[in-house]
């Protein structure tokens, strides 16, 4: 486990209360979080990342199969994990986040979707975030994928980025070269006055963007994208032949 620079976050939030409708028929019969890519659950994949960067508490939320979830956090034994119960609602990336404010505390923290997984490079990319991360100069550090090369990803890409590491969002009818990866490091101030109840994430983003204060880090590795079943063989291929 690495030791956090002085300035970097020590809680994160792994986002895991979603219905995981693109993931149908196996998220009938469990969450989105248990689905497994090469053995391994999505939402170990993102708790391990975690705990190497050498996080000290991470809040997972959850609702769809709330009790299945909490089973499987109960057999971790580090990070340490404390739950934010969305089980009365859906609240969505961004109303999850806000939710879970008081347990994260009053400094930037990260904020990891629970089915983001990649393939590391020469160095981890949570260490790299955490390295990039200038809260002087930031609001956010998303950690952001090459469309190009993201395995399983089919989109026009969501950023822009200029050579300073800002990002702007694409334009109706754009194509851009870079993709969310799904991790970014959220100064708390980003989520306060939001308003309450359901709402996405992008509210945070926009936020940012208005500061000009929203960054982006290119992930060093492979970005693997399993939003549907059928992405799940793919992304196990490309993690098998990384271990060859």
């Amino acid at each position: 486990m690495s030791q956090p620079l002085s300035n970097a976050p020590t809680s994160a939030i792994v986002l895991a209360a979603g219905l995981g409708k693109r993931m149908l028929p196996l998220t009938a019969t469990m969450p989105k979080p248990l689905v497994k890519v090469g053995g391994r659950t999505l939402i170990d994949f993102a708790l391990d990342r975690l705990d190497e960067a050498g996080m000290t508490m991470v809040v997972v939320n959850v609702h769809h199969f709330a009790d299945m979830l909490e089973a499987h956090l109960r057999t971790r034994h580090s990070p340490l994990v404390v739950i934010s119960d969305e089980r009365e609602a859906v609240l969505e990336t961004g109303g999850g986040v806000k939710k879970a404010l008081p347990l994260l505390g009053a400094a930037p923290f990260i904020t990891f979707n629970s089915d983001s997984i990649w393939v590391e490079g020469a160095q981890p990319n949570l260490s790299r975030l955490m390295e990039a991360w200038d809260p002087a100069e930031m609001d956010i550090l998303m950690l952001v994928a090459p469309r190009d090369t993201s395995v399983g990803y089919e989109g026009e890409g969501d950023f822009g980025m200029a050579s300073s590491g800002r990002l702007q969002r694409r334009k109706p009818g754009e194509r851009v070269p870079f993709v969310y990866a799904g991790v970014a490091i959220v100064k708390p101030e980003m989520v306060q006055g939001t308003p309450d109840g359901p709402f996405s994430a992008n509210l945070f983003y926009d936020r940012a963007i208005a500061n000009g204060r929203l960054y982006g880090l290119e992930l060093d590795g492979q970005w693997l994208h399993v939003g549907e079943p059928h992405a799940i063989a793919e992304a196990e291929a490309c993690l098998t032949a990384s271990v060859r």
